[in-house]
């Protein structure tokens, strides 16, 4: 543990010296006063760099590429369940079924979309259109590689916001369609999320504590330069991390909200069509971000030691290889386990999850000021302010 300690304070150490970063990362060339005696290289994102069309395309196409993934996502769970169930999957539409996400599209927007008489007209065509958007806004401060879109220092916290934010897309979607069954399917998802969101924020605020910055880009630059994946002295936290992103995106054996059985789809019972897509689209776009962020938080990113960090083209593979390997858990689980009852999946969350969290939370705090380990970087609270008021 002690050798841990100092390897990892080495490592913050580095971070704050310029020489070693500009040697390593060649475009930290924009130099902005952080505090009275220290200066830190804030790297140009690619929004900074290109002009209003060419940010607005580049944008585009993000969105156009999140799209196809998510799509092909679906494609990839049928067949893998196909798989292990020993069935066939799709494999009539195309080439081995991979046009079967398009027409499964085409089938969503050509269907009539039936919207219940007393039903709250504003929020039913809102809530699934909110759950949409505020799944794909994350993805721009994402960063796949170095050159990211966007890079401030208020990355994770703005993450950790917008993700709260989709549980009234949830709620409204129960509320406005009138129904009891959908409206208890909306009080259930609201429920869990929250008490998995608690969790989840205490096991963030671990990462942050090892890591001493709120900036994605920082803790996988931490990761690199320690040598060591914070998933090793950190594995506790990175299993209820995994198990907690089973529960936010409301999948097995946490996927109460849809329960046929006993709500014949929850929340969503009331709507077709388009609307009713988009809550998929939510799901699996959900379920791409946060093996992503399981991967920048316990995996080292898109860096694997020793392979360099120079060719972005090779960074965002090793990215890919390791979100697609999340995925294919989310993947397994559901093929794999039944589904837990409602009283379960509360008393893991209060009762199990938040005192692990919280008690590790504290031994970290108690073992960091024993060893003076804590991470020294003055500049961050600066960054803090800086960002918030300029």
């Amino acid at each position: 543990m002690c050798t841990y300690l100092q390897k990892l304070r080495k490592s913050f150490l580095i971070l704050v010296k310029l020489q070693k970063l500009k040697k390593d990362i060649n475009f930290y060339n924009i130099m902005v006063p952080v505090s009275v005696n220290t200066y830190e290289y804030i790297p140009p994102t690619y929004l900074q760099k290109s002009p209003i069309i060419l940010t607005f395309i580049s944008l585009l196409g993000l969105l156009i590429f999140l799209l196809i993934n998510i799509a092909f996502a679906t494609l990839a769970e049928r067949k893998v369940m196909a798989s292990i169930q020993r069935r066939t999957g799709p494999n009539v539409i195309g080439f081995l079924g991979f046009l079967q996400p398009f027409a499964d599209g085409l089938k969503a927007i050509l269907k009539e979309p039936i919207i219940p008489r007393n039903a709250n007209f504003i929020l039913f065509i809102l809530a699934p259109n909110l759950v949409l958007f505020l799944s794909l806004i994350v993805w721009i401060f994402i960063p796949l590689t170095l050159q990211s879109y966007t890079n401030f220092s208020l990355t994770l916290l703005y993450i950790m916001v917008v993700s709260v934010l989709e549980i009234y897309g949830t709620l409204f979607a129960g509320w406005a369609s009138n129904s009891k069954y959908a409206l208890l399917g909306g009080l259930r998802s609201t429920a869990q999320l929250i008490s998995y969101e608690i969790a989840l924020g205490f096991v963030i605020l671990c990462i942050i504590l090892c890591s001493g910055s709120l900036n994605l880009i920082d803790i996988v630059l931490i990761q690199y330069y320690s040598n060591i994946w914070f998933i090793f002295p950190l594995l506790p936290l990175a299993m209820i991390f995994s198990i907690c992103m089973l529960a936010e995106t409301n999948r097995t054996p946490f996927d109460l909200p849809e329960a046929e059985a006993e709500l014949v789809a929850g929340y969503n019972v009331e709507y077709s069509g388009l609307l009713f897509a988009f809550f998929f689209l939510g799901e699996y776009s959900n379920m791409l971000l946060l093996s992503s962020l399981f991967t920048l938080l316990f995996l080292g990113g898109w860096s694997l030691y020793p392979v360099s960090m120079d060719s972005d083209f090779l960074n965002s593979c090793i990215f890919s290889l390791k979100v697609l390997i999340l995925f294919f858990f989310f993947i397994w689980v559901r093929a794999t386990l039944p589904r837990y009852r409602y009283d379960q999946l509360m008393n893991i969350g209060w009762q199990i999850f938040l005192p692990l969290t919280f008690g590790f939370l504290v031994f970290l705090i108690v073992i960091f000021f024993i060893f003076d380990a804590f991470p020294y970087q003055p500049d961050l609270f600066f960054s803090l302010r800086y960002n918030l008021y300029m």
